[in-house]
């Protein structure tokens, strides 16, 4: 067939790209207090004025400074290389398509070709200007007996002398195995992916994609000041912890362990999108947060202790209803940023006001109630602690010999006051006990952190019945600390019971308030960082150093890691770091990070699969006749109801997809990327946990198909269910607070008195002040919400992800199958008997419906961690 084309041809192509322009939030990254406000603004002024120069000027500087060659994937050189055709260039910029997107410019193309030179498989490219541009893709039209050829690229393309002079690669969007690729393609392969892994030395630079593995010794800065020293985590059995990706720093001065902080973090260049999202402007802001408006609000404190307090839950309210008034100065740097504009404005007065929490927006008061309490350990957004208690008292694991007697206080009578005749011999057997257990967790850390300026918490235990209605009712809160002569001398615990009169009605609240400070300290830790965002940049870095962009499998989990390895190095810098805003505002403190180290060390891959997870924890029981193969213990469970449709459908998904490339269990043992990249996430990503016996060997497809699930389960909906409500629950303070300042008051001291007179001043002292509460919710507005272009489950950045039409109609069924699930979702939020769905806040769950709008939606399944 070729023959009849043996005259030279024209091919005609299509490039997509966006030019480096004003608008680079990397440039805004540099620019610091007193100068923000005048140059965003300046700079998004300066877009519209310049749009039109920016098309001129690009053609004119692209037009003969870019060079394409296309590179065969059917003949080869004197080498057994794919022949690599004549260099050509950029043409003329095309009118603007409206399929493109903001800021996407199109340029044509034409490369000589003949019949001898065979099908194009991969493209060469580059780039002769001095600026790096983003190239999003190449499309070549009308190859003999091929049609169209589309390069799916998304990445920054320097100038040719960054990478010592040598060409960038593009693969066209087929799917091969290593052992399937075809021959002439098989050393630019290789090449690429060399060429990902780095040698391991040096520091990184920006241009540079390189993926490598490190400790976490970069959340210190003890050549500042020794208080902000912090152990390395990972390497060892003390710390151990997931790896993330090598910079390369200098170590500190005073800890040779230890990288020095830097203005800018290394990160792969294709991993930061610069001005190119509107998803790094939510990130952009937590930076700006941490380096301008915190250290303002830090001032207006210092000058006036007294403003530090609430001193009414009206106040607290005025958050949202009315605003609070702040210096004009406080606002001025920060208020043009684009994130920012709905909780700063300026109508005359500068006036503090963040959007109204979803939690109050029906009722003021039902959060308080005990059955909202309960019903946000299952619906709330922390909804995968809570398990089934077995035994009565309940039981420490923690080693007698360094913690003594650490045995539970709760005894079944004061469980069967509030149990409505049911004995707990019935409640155990019937599996109606169950319990919010951190008491393990908080008591290694408690005297230290209770050493700290502020803080006064205790570890809780929380028992809850559950009722003939299918809600849940707190029956006890045990409250526990430390021995005052000596933590290895066991634990002094007080058993607090309901009460809705006098001053037991208070307690009872500040016992509450107790168990959501542990609950709101474990969630951010390891719920959301350590169970999401932690451990998946161990397998982000493994794929992109061992998984061809050919491989079908990094073509499966590609985007489920889109800005994950982003957003985590922006928490080192301003989030988790010594004295950020995470141990500001969370009662572990200094501690934090540390705390999710310890727990680490009982993480477990498998146990991240939902169903694993709710057996683990007695929520669930495996029956071949239930749907999904489970039973639940709580019916009316929204979030494992929700979860286990999600986890299916991922399931079924995967299963339909990998089934095509791998037919057998020797297909799995036999594809050499494959296997390194397993044994390199195992091995080198989660080392500390190399030996543990529960890691899937990687020798049936069943072990291919379950981890890869896990790790798509894990970046989307199980990172939903535990981020997107954290405004929407804790926007309130009063219903999520961070920070226990105060113990249960004895009788007789002021303390006491004033907990009898004025029962919602002694909860305001004992929670959040004001200045960690203005901070903990700008941090957890921006962390609730969409981006304009976020991309969700079930959805690709580009529909020529694949050529493969077998995996088109398997992910097109996918999609339609999240569709099918958002229906019976809110089904399911309208059916009244379904009381754990809505609760007396009135706010139907909905943290599992795949699909939102941009902002604080209170729903929404990203594809990735990416805020």
């Amino acid at each position: 067939m070729l023959g009849l084309f043996d005259k030279s041809h024209k091919i005609k192509g299509t490039v997509v790209l966006m030019p480096k322009n004003v608008l680079d939030v990397n440039e805004l990254n540099s620019v610091r207090s007193g100068g923000v406000g005048g140059v965003v603004s300046g700079l998004f002024g300066a877009v519209a004025d310049v749009t039109g120069q920016v098309v001129d000027t690009a053609t004119a500087i692209l037009s003969r400074n870019v060079s394409f060659k296309l590179i065969s994937a059917t003949s080869t050189d004197a080498k057994g290389n794919g022949k690599v055709g004549k260099e050509t260039y950029l043409e003329k910029h095309l009118p603007t398509l409206p399929t493109l997107g903001d800021r996407r410019d199109a340029y044509g193309i034409h490369f000589e070709w003949d019949a001898n030179f065979g099908i194009p498989g991969a493209i060469y490219i580059r780039n002769y200007t001095y600026d790096e541009f983003f190239l999003v893709s190449v499309t070549l039209e009308d190859i003999p007996n091929q049609g169209t050829i589309h390069f799916v690229c998304n990445s920054w393309v320097y100038n040719f002398k960054d990478y010592d002079k040598k060409d960038r690669i593009f693969f066209a969007n087929k799917t091969y195995l290593p052992s399937a690729t075809p021959g002439p393609l098989v050393k630019y392969r290789e090449e690429e992916l060399e060429i990902l892994r780095g040698n391991g030395t040096g520091e990184r630079k920006e241009h540079e994609r390189i993926y490598d593995y490190d400790v976490y010794n970069d959340l210190g800065n003890p050549d500042k000041d020794v208080k902000l020293a912090r152990p390395v985590l990972g390497g060892s059995s003390t710390y151990p912890y997931p790896r993330r990706v090598r910079t390369g720093r200098k170590a500190t001065k005073k800890d040779p362990k230890s990288e020095r902080p830097a203005s800018e973090l290394y990160m792969p260049r294709d991993e930061k999108f610069g001005h190119l999202k509107s998803s790094d402007f939510l990130t952009y802001g937590i930076k700006s947060l941490s380096q301008t408006l915190l250290p303002s609000l830090e001032n207006i404190f210092d000058s006036d202790l007294t403003w530090n307090e609430f001193d009414s839950f009206e106040e607290v309210r005025d958050l949202y209803e009315g605003g609070i008034k702040v210096p004009t100065d406080v606002l001025s740097d920060i208020s043009p940023i684009p994130v920012f504009k709905e909780i700063f404005r300026s109508d005359g007065e500068s006036v503090l006001q963040f959007p109204p929490p979803h939690v109050v927006q029906v009722s003021k008061s039902a959060w308080m109630t005990d059955d909202e309490f309960a019903r946000e350990m299952i619906a709330g957004v922390n909804p995968n602690v809570i398990r089934l208690l077995k035994e009565v008292p309940p039981q420490s694991k923690l080693d007698p010999t360094l913690y003594g007697d650490q045995s539970s206080t709760i005894s079944k009578e004061h469980l069967e006051i509030n149990m409505g005749g049911v004995t707990v011999e019935e409640a155990l057997n019937g599996q109606r006990l169950f319990i919010l257990d951190y008491h393990d967790a908080f008591m290694p850390y408690l005297t230290r952190i209770n050493a700290l300026p502020t803080a006064k918490a205790y570890a809780t235990r929380t028992i809850l019945f559950l009722k003939d209605d299918g809600t849940l009712k707190p029956l006890a809160i045990e409250l526990s600390k430390p021995h005052p002569s000596g933590d290895n001398l066991g634990a002094e615990s007080k058993v607090v019971l309901p009460a809705d009169q006098g001053v037991e009605s208070t307690i009872w609240l500040l016992a509450k308030a107790h168990v959501i400070v542990n609950d709101s300290g474990y969630h951010q830790l390891m719920s959301h960082w350590l169970n999401t965002h932690a451990v998946m940049e161990p397998f982000a870095i493994a794929t992109n150093r061992h998984l061809s962009v050919l491989h079908p499998i990094y073509k499966l989990l590609y985007p489920h890691y889109r800005d994950t390895i982003n957003i985590n190095g922006l928490a080192r810098q301003s989030l988790i770091n010594a004295d950020g805003i995470i141990e500001k505002s969370f009662l572990p403190g200094k501690y934090s990070i540390e705390m999710s180290s310890s727990v680490y060390k009982n993480w477990v891959f498998t146990d991240q699969a939902l169903p694993a997870d709710l057996v683990k924890r007695g929520l669930a029981i495996e029956d071949p006749s239930a749907p999904h193969g489970l039973r639940l213990v709580i019916e009316d469970y929204p979030y494992a109801v929700d979860g286990l449709e999600i986890w299916d459908a991922i399931k079924t998904w995967v299963h339909e997809y990998v089934s095509l490339y791998y037919p057998t269990d020797a297909a799995v043992q036999q594809d050499t990327e494959l296997q390194a990249w397993w044994k390199e996430a195992v091995e080198k990503g989660h080392g500390d946990l190399k030996e543990k016996p529960w890691w899937p060997k990687m020798q049936t497809t069943e072990d291919l198909i379950q981890s890869c699930s896990i790790i798509v389960w894990t970046a989307s909906a199980l990172h939903a269910a535990v981020n997107f409500g954290q405004y929407p629950y804790g926007g309130l303070i009063l219903n999520r607070p961070t920070l226990a300042r105060r113990f249960i008051p004895a009788e007789g001291t002021p303390e006491y008195d004033e907990m009898v007179k004025n029962p919602q001043k002694a909860y305001l002292r004992t929670i959040t002040p004001k200045f960690e509460t203005l901070i903990d919710l700008s941090v957890i507005e921006i962390l609730s919400r969409h981006a304009s272009d976020e991309i969700y489950l079930g959805e690709r950045e580009t529909p020529n992800w694949t050529t493969d039409k077998k995996a088109l109609e398997a992910f097109k069924r996918f999609g339609s199958k999240l569709t099918g699930i958002e229906g019976k979702i809110n089904a399911r939020n309208s059916d009244p008997s379904l009381r754990n769905r809505t609760g007396p806040v009135q706010l139907p769950y909905t943290l599992l419906h795949r699909s939102s709008e941009e902002g604080l939606t209170f729903k929404g399944i990203p594809n990735s961690i990416s805020i």
